[in-house]
């Protein structure tokens, strides 16, 4: 119930829809149980009893003032003395017309509060849940199947919703409407209102056996379809990749073999909540077969303590509706288990806490103004050590290179520029402060990134372009294509700079996106450029165009490059040599080559792989 409340909590303020709720439900309730109270009166005019038959009625059991029935029955007494059996028939399919009328509006408006309590909370749950995705660090993303967080955002929000607000629903219309219909039962009699609720605790003991299981079938569904989303996405993701490889028929087999699973979980799932359902309403038709023999009996008999014709009518109608709430209340546990499993997963990505939190004092860092200085900074991954005592100085308006055999660390020392990770020893300063006492945001404001992923948004080309400023002007954005080479092919698209780039920019050849990606560096306007390996993945043609670009970007600026290409970086300021987590060596193109070491071997080379 812990895991129920806290989830309820996202409904909030719950008064706003609670109150309206209930008020309109009570009142659908009343009305819905007077049309079936009506059915006595109804079938005694129809009948036409003697007059003096239900006088004598009438006060050998007077009505109290609770006694809705009865009261029906005086009204009908004397209208059929006053205007006769004929008007009186008329009266009462008035009323009841206008009964039901009511019942079906206010029903209506009970429905509607519901939903709008529904769209609420989901919007704040789908919300919550988003938002703390986006804050949580970027070394979170490579332990996640990415599958995963999406099922857990999209699917599992919505089935937490449904839950929610549904056994809200439940817990207080399914209850009050039990008891109101168990109010008119005991009016009508006693006696055979306590032998017929028996069948009440009898189902939902049935009811609650079957659903025992629910809650593990279900948490196991859950993590069944984010596995088939995370399948799916590497599938669309990679599909040249499976195509090349001739890999289609294994790539099918293997989706369709956790679908049949998935499938399979369901199945056996829906059978059981749908079990619940025949299992209470066989209870309930026994139970109702059971008062019709045992009533019948006493009229028959002309049992002097048994009910009137009509007014037993009205009971056995009554009574067979009593199942419908019950029977609901039974189906809202099983529902609740899928609730609470799928309530679960999600909490656990809300629970999920930032790696990187600004301190509560943290400053602004308004502008960079001197440099950059790593000391003696260690990382790893787990047990993995991949940075050891690295000690390097970037003064404002240098280009310093980041080069060394594939896996020896660049990559990671890079992401730690921008406090993507924070090291697990040493210290980062920023002219002068400690990183951990600045704002992230105004670190990575100073900071411009090329990868060598050129990733773009599936937009448009200006508004690619325009992501890290989204106010800018037009001439702004042309001016920025223009420096980083991009305008010409731009302007020659079928749109222009209206050009929707595809998924991931996939419409656009490898240059072009890197062109696009560098020109949305260059609006942004960083004093500080990261470039990852910007070329490594062109042909020569495309890699000539773009170190034109970069050029352009770099000038007056602070650079740090990783490449792997000696016209990137033989005219940086300092090179730095990265091996197995150290610096090897560091100095200009020249003094690097004098000393005849790892550096000299790697131009020898030419393998700057990361």
């Amino acid at each position: 119930m812990k895991i129920y409340f806290r989830l309820l909590s996202f409904a909030k303020p719950i008064e706003k829809f609670a109150i309206p709720y209930v008020i309109a439900t009570v009142l659908s309730i009343l009305f819905g149980t007077l049309n079936l109270a009506l059915l006595s009166p109804l079938f005694e005019t129809l009948l036409k009893a003697k007059q003096s038959t239900l006088i004598n009625n009438i006060a050998a059991d007077p009505s109290s003032s609770f006694d809705i029935l009865g009261k029906f029955r005086q009204f009908v007494n004397d209208s059929i003395t006053d205007v006769g059996a004929e008007t009186t028939l008329v009266y009462i399919c008035i009323i009841t017309v206008v009964s039901v009328l009511m019942s079906n509006i206010f029903r209506y408006l009970s429905q509607r509060t519901m939903e709008d309590l529904r769209v609420h909370t989901l919007l704040k749950f789908r919300k919550k849940v988003f938002d703390n995705v986006m804050n949580l660090h970027v070394g979170f993303f490579s332990n996640e199947r990415k599958g995963d967080i999406i099922s857990k955002v999209a699917s599992d929000v919505q089935v937490v919703q449904f839950t929610v607000t549904n056994t809200l629903q439940v817990i207080f219309k399914e209850p009050v409407t039990l008891i109101v219909y168990i109010i008119m039962l005991l009016t009508i009699s006693v006696k055979l209102t306590l032998f017929s609720l028996l069948v009440i605790p009898v189902a939902g003991f049935i009811i609650s056996k079957i659903v025992k299981r629910l809650k593990k079938q279900a948490k196991e569904a859950h993590e069944s379809f984010a596995k088939m989303i995370g399948f799916l996405d590497e599938a669309l993701g990679g599909i040249k990749i499976i195509k090349a490889f001739n890999a289609t028929e294994r790539t099918k087999e293997k989706f369709n073999k956790e679908n049949i699973f998935y499938s399979n979980l369901n199945r056996k799932m829906v059978r059981r909540q749908q079990l619940a359902s025949p299992v209470s309403e066989f209870l309930g038709v026994l139970m109702v077969a059971l008062i019709v023999w045992y009533g019948g009996s006493l009229i028959l008999h002309n049992d002097k303590n048994a009910l009137a014709a009509s007014d037993f009518i009205a009971y056995i109608a009554i009574f067979s509706q009593v199942m419908r709430p019950a029977k609901a209340i039974g189906n809202s546990f099983s529902g609740i288990h899928s609730g609470i499993a799928a309530g679960e997963r999600v909490l656990e990505l809300i629970d999920t806490k930032p790696a990187l939190t600004d301190k509560e004092d943290a400053k602004t860092l308004a502008e960079f103004k001197q440099a950059i200085l790593l000391k003696d900074v260690s990382f790893s991954y787990g047990d993995k050590q991949v940075l050891k005592n690295i000690n390097i100085n970037i003064e404002k308006g240098t280009t310093v290179a980041l080069v060394g055999p594939s896996g020896g660390g660049k990559s990671t020392l890079m992401d730690l520029i921008p406090r993507f990770h924070d090291p697990k020893n040493g210290t980062l300063y920023i002219d002068g402060f400690d990183y951990k006492d600045l704002k992230v945001d105004s670190i990575r404001a100073q900071m411009g990134i090329v990868n060598q992923e050129s990733f773009l948004f599936n937009d448009t080309i200006y508004a690619n372009i325009a992501y890290g400023k989204p106010e800018a002007t037009e001439e702004e954005v042309i001016n920025a294509a223009k420096i980083a080479n991009a305008h010409e092919f731009i302007v020659n698209t079928e749109e222009g700079y209206e050009t929707n780039v595809g998924d991931r920019g996939n419409k656009l050849s490898g240059g072009q996106r890197q062109r696009i990606c560098i020109a949305r560096a260059v609006l942004a306007n960083p004093p500080i450029m990261l470039l990852d390996e910007a070329t490594s993945a062109l042909d020569t043609e495309s890699e000539k165009l773009v170190q034109n670009a970069l050029n352009n970007l770099m000038q007056n600026r602070t650079s740090i490059v990783i490449a792997h290409r000696l016209s990137t970086i033989q005219h940086a300021d300092k090179i730095v040599v990265i091996d197995k987590g150290e610096v090897a060596e560091e100095g200009s193109h020249s003094e690097l080559l004098a000393k005849k070491g790892l550096y000299y071997r790697l131009i020898d080379m030419q393998t700057f792989n990361d």
